[in-house]
């Protein structure tokens, strides 16, 4: 049983109430959706099927459109680029929830609206979108934070997501008067930051199997220690796509979601901001436009040459003197 969060009006703090378009073809989630965004204070513009959206695609959509695609096939892989596709014209706002299986597929299929994806979310995850749509959407009182500020509001974000998850799971008396959050936008959004300048004499990286030989020290700890205070999904990531690199191999988003040692949809999260910021970079499959490979960008891989050879890890070195 999910727990009664209320909300205050998303107007009260924005100016204005969002409207918001939700496609999902199971009907249980679509009115799960539509029963969030009423409590959040949106105001719910058309709540269909996607199947039944694509018969009339240009109908208009919502300051946010809410999606939930389990198993796209081909239809809706097509509608959901389209919508992508108006959805960063317009300027609007894109939630889009999946399934772990259908994941890579839908990742390909958004490659412009600056969608958030929810792997399996959980009602809290879904307030957590809704708290950065507000951050996000035109008109809300934002201002832009200053690039150091941008790893510091991601943690940020995934403390409440999992603070929204615990408060999901207790009973209902345990809970106080006024409801869990109260949806308002925030003062300041995250900018992506400009990388910087690739060096022509990096060294080399160091072969695939002793990156990976780092890579399962730090998964040791999990043997001795609560994982989660390890949890640190930037560094995985880095480490898993330069392994993937020296190794010359591709790397799928599903895969990288793994290699973060985190929650999917936290994953994705982390995964978005790196690409946006220009660690990473998002290289389209030219043999199946379904998949979308995740590698390292050209100044990423310099910076983590150089910071394997600082550490002694170089590929003139053996794996066993590897630490």
């Amino acid at each position: 049983m999910q727990a009664d969060f209320s909300y205050e009006p998303a107007g009260k703090a924005a100016g204005f109430q969002l409207s918001v378009t939700i496609l999902a073809d199971r009907a249980d989630m679509r009115e799960d959706m539509r029963e969030d965004v009423l409590e959040a204070g949106f105001r719910v513009r058309s709540c269909i099927s996607l199947a039944d959206y694509a018969e009339g695609q240009d109908g208009p959509l919502g300051d946010l459109v809410l999606i939930d695609c389990a198993l796209p096939d081909a239809a809706a892989m097509a509608t959901l680029s389209r919508i992508d596709s108006r959805v960063e014209k317009a300027g609007a706002q894109l939630i889009v929830s999946t399934t772990m299986i259908a994941l890579d597929t839908v990742f390909a299929c958004l490659a412009f609206g600056g969608a958030q994806i929810l792997v399996e979310p959980t009602r809290g995850e879904r307030i957590v979108a809704f708290g950065q749509v507000l951050a996000l959407v035109p008109g809300s009182r934002v201002r832009e934070l200053a690039a150091d500020d941008r790893a510091m509001l991601l943690r940020l974000t995934e403390q409440v997501g999992s603070l929204a998850h615990r408060l999901e799971n207790l009973p209902s008396g345990r809970r106080g008067g006024g409801g869990a959050f109260a949806l308002e936008a925030p003062v300041q959004a995250w900018t992506p930051q400009e990388p910087g300048a690739a060096s022509s004499n990096a060294p080399p990286l160091p072969d695939g199997e002793s990156i990976r030989a780092l890579i399962r020290h730090r998964q040791a700890r999990a043997r001795f220690f609560d994982g989660a205070l390890f949890a640190d999904p930037a560094w995985d990531i880095l480490l898993d796509l330069a392994a993937a690199k020296a190794e010359r191999r591709k790397v799928s988003v599903t895969s990288l979601c793994i290699a973060a040692n985190v929650p999917a949809t936290t994953g994705l999260r982390w995964i978005g901001q790196m690409v946006d910021s220009g660690l990473l970079l998002r290289i389209a499959d030219p043999a199946d436009k379904r998949r979308v490979h995740i590698a390292l960008a050209d100044e990423t891989v310099d910076a983590m040459a150089r910071y394997f050879s600082e550490i002694g890890v170089r590929a003139d070195v053996p794996l066993r003197q590897v630490v």
